[in-house]
């Protein structure tokens, strides 16, 4: 078994490893009375990339339990996302 040489070398991983965690952000979609199963879906596949099923499966989350993480990643990568979302009407945030 091999371990590190010194504390700055565990220091440095867990500082790499909550560097990566913070950079993780989810973005949601939640849930509304105005849009249809079909539009949420359809949104999805376009802006999201889903597949069809997967799709479904966030559309009924959203229905059921009120909102859905429907990607996770950086900022940099959700931000235009979630403004598409939001000019397909639907409610969307990034936490």
């Amino acid at each position: 078994m091999k371990f590190a040489n010194t504390h700055t070398e565990y220091q440095e991983e867990d500082i790499a490893l909550l560097q990566e965690m913070m950079d993780d952000h989810q973005l949601l979609v939640w849930n509304d009375d105005v849009n249809t199963f079909d539009y949420v879906i359809q949104c999805l596949i376009n802006i999201c990339e889903h597949d069809p099923l997967q799709a479904e499966q966030c559309t009924m989350l959203i229905h059921f339990k009120g909102k859905c993480t429907v990607k996770t990643g950086s900022m940099e990568k959700l931000l235009p996302m979630h403004k598409r979302l939001l000019d397909c009407s639907l409610t969307s945030e990034i936490v």
